[in-house]
């Protein structure tokens, strides 16, 4: 039993370290050229035209839930002036990023893992090995920058999103006062929430690109290999996602001290 253990986390730390070294090599090989432009704005283009609309409908019923989950809540302890500051800022450090994430990778980078994972098993990553060709740099620094890119434009269009269906639902559907919502969202609202959130999104996009790629580059064999990559890709991302989310904020909460009322 022990000995079952130990080559399981044996195994778990090889994982780790062989996929801390892909993180190591795709960020060396950005500065690197040549660069892939034209596979770059391809895989930009992909990475939003699978995302841009499901995030923006997943982005008005989350804002939505957060504002009168929230405002029912501030009603019962008197405090309901307050409601479109904790709303708004909730969907903007929160919210917005974890929706992009899992959003790209659960569209995007399952299907980059898809088609590396293709490549892999037809042999087409040894062939450009043997060429000389770095498929880090030619396959996936074009997809872990799209993926980069993607992620901080759908944050900000999320943030936009949610908050304006936060703003609706608690005035529209739970009578609060437009000026309320406002000038509580501006008395405590400051430029760091903004820049803590496009920081989680540019590190979740990075993450979701690097994990699909290195499940991509080990499937197990065949084509019922790569299928099981995929899967593991999008667990192993969202599980990643959260740990992070949940690091940032805390070093978040203790250098940047709130907005004094």
């Amino acid at each position: 039993m022990s000995e079952t253990v130990k080559v399981t986390g044996t195994a778990a730390l090889t994982q780790v370290g062989r996929l801390a070294t892909l993180s190591w090599e795709v960020l060396r090989a950005m500065f690197r050229r040549p660069f892939q432009v034209r596979e770059w704005i391809e895989q930009c283009w992909f990475f939003a035209s699978v995302t841009i609309l499901p995030t923006a409908l997943v982005a008005i019923p989350f804002g939505a839930v957060i504002a009168l989950q929230l405002g029912s809540l501030t009603q019962q302890i008197g405090a309901q002036s307050f409601t479109g500051a904790a709303s708004a800022l909730a969907i903007v450090q929160q919210a917005a990023p974890l929706i992009t994430a899992l959003l790209v990778a659960g569209a995007g980078g399952s299907a980059v893992c898809a088609d590396i994972g293709a490549r892999k098993i037809r042999e087409e990553i040894d062939a450009m090995e043997v060429l000389g060709v770095n498929p880090v740099q030619r396959l996936i620094v074009p997809r872990v920058l799209a993926a980069i890119v993607v992620s901080v434009l759908l944050n900000g269009l999320v943030s936009v999103v949610g908050v304006l269906g936060g703003y609706f639902f608690n005035v529209v559907m739970q009578g609060g006062t437009p000026g309320a919502y406002l000038a509580s969202f501006n008395a405590l609202a400051q430029l760091p929430d903004l820049w803590i959130s496009e920081i989680k999104a540019l590190l979740y996009g990075f993450v979701a690109g690097v994990v699909a790629a290195f499940r991509g580059l080990n499937p197990s064999g065949g084509p019922k290999g790569v299928g099981d990559a995929v899967n593991q890709a999008v667990v192993i991302t969202f599980l990643l996602l959260f740990l992070i989310n949940v690091v940032l904020t805390a070093i978040y909460l203790k250098i940047v001290p709130a907005k004094a009322l």
